[in-house]
């Protein structure tokens, strides 16, 4: 792919979270050596240009005119870039056709997908022509599932350091976040919520942990569903509404990689509240706030919460790896910024920069299973995301 014209392409530049990632590469390149060459696409060549002109793109930045309803113009996209970023979605409505595309031209690919049903879908149809073709399908690089893959997986380095093994058990616990959700999450989590009642199917692979490793089924893992007082923490603990996707994904990297955390490894995701009765009734709460996060009005596609809002919101992520013998490790990964966007944003665009680097084989796969610690070391300078070994 030396030769091809781009080395990124954003698609879905002109809606909420594609505008940000354009501004990412804008802030954190701007004329540097080591800037990608990138252009920005989406259906509408009025709307590039004042998305261009809004967020401050030099006046040179090319623009592409490409739809999800044209296969045809989306395969003469792919044929100009190394990599193609997507931030349009649902995916299961709009992505089938850039995949194929990605595929087909040898093109790296990287989305926010939170749909597993549709990505178990898109393994199935891909993942041995992608190979073939040396194309890298990267489904899940935001918020779902970076600081989950990316933190089990420095986890586990640092338990194999300490203790020569993995820990077969790991508990990933969001300790703190501020943000909010876009119109683009509720129609992604809407979309979903139709396709299961449409085909039962897809309410087997919501259910399942291991819906995105065929041929593979490890134990019974941890629901995470149930409230539970965690008395190593010293805090309740709640459902997370990100957790049926999150562990999905970290199932699948381990899987990708040879199951270098273990065949029997176990994984779930909560929510901590706080000690005493005041967090177990917030953890009830949240069992009920997890089946309907957006509430009887849900944001519209195209909104998303404001700059201030982008700019105060935050993370912290506790990852504890448990052995056998009560031993335990502790890890930590903390991002700056709102997580489902302003965070998103960068770790979707510094992806796309670890990507043009990696010599990971082809295939339908995730951020962990092709990057790894290459992308924690881009994530750490360029999105303000630390990842770091806890007392």
């Amino acid at each position: 792919m030396a030769d091809r014209e781009f080395d990124i392409i954003v698609y879905g530049a002109t809606g909420y979270t594609g505008r940000l990632v354009a501004e990412h590469f804008i802030r954190e390149y701007g004329d540097r050596d080591d800037a990608p060459k990138w252009a920005m696409a989406g259906r509408s060549e009025d709307k590039l240009t004042a998305v261009r002109d809004e967020i401050g793109a030099p006046a040179t930045t090319p623009m592409i005119v490409a739809d999800a309803s044209d296969p045809a113009s989306l395969e003469a996209m792919c044929k100009r870039t190394k990599v193609v970023l997507t931030t349009v979605g649902p995916y299961q409505l709009y992505g089938d056709a850039l995949v194929e595309a990605c595929v087909k031209t040898g093109t790296d690919y990287a989305d926010l997908c939170g749909e597993p049903a549709w990505m178990a879908e898109q393994i199935a149809k891909h993942h041995d022509a992608a190979k073939a073709s040396g194309a890298r399908i990267c489904f899940s690089s935001g918020f779902d599932s970076i600081p989950f893959d990316l933190g089990v997986l420095m986890l586990q380095k640092e338990a194999k350091a300490a203790h020569g093994a993995p820990a077969p058990r790991v508990k990933g616990r969001v300790r703190a976040m501020q943000g909010t959700f876009s119109g683009g999450t509720a129609a992604s989590l809407g979309a979903t919520m139709k396709a299961a009642m449409k085909n039962p199917k897809v309410i087997n692979v919501l259910r399942d942990p291991f819906a995105l490793t065929p041929g593979f089924e490890g134990p019974d893992q941890p629901s995470g569903m149930v409230p539970r007082y965690e008395d190593e923490i010293g805090k309740w603990a709640a459902p997370f509404v990100m957790a049926p996707i999150n562990t999905k994904n970290v199932h699948r990297t381990n899987f990708l990689r040879g199951h270098p955390y273990g065949e029997d490894f176990r994984y779930d995701e909560m929510v901590l509240t706080s000690p005493g009765d005041a967090g177990k009734a917030a953890a009830n709460a949240m069992v009920e706030l997890a089946k309907n996060p957006f509430g009887a009005k849900p944001p519209k596609p195209g909104e998303g919460p404001t700059a201030e809002e982008r700019e105060n919101g935050f993370y912290d992520v506790l990852f504890v790896g448990e052995y056998p013998d009560g031993k335990r490790i502790k890890y930590g990964v903390k991002g700056k910024y709102d997580p489902g966007y302003g965070s998103t944003s960068r770790m979707l665009g510094e992806t796309g920069m670890a990507l043009l680097q990696s010599k990971a084989d082809g295939g339908v796969g995730t951020p962990g299973s092709f990057l790894g610690e290459d992308l924690v070391e881009r994530l750490r300078e360029h999105a303000a995301l630390t990842f770091s070994l806890e007392e």
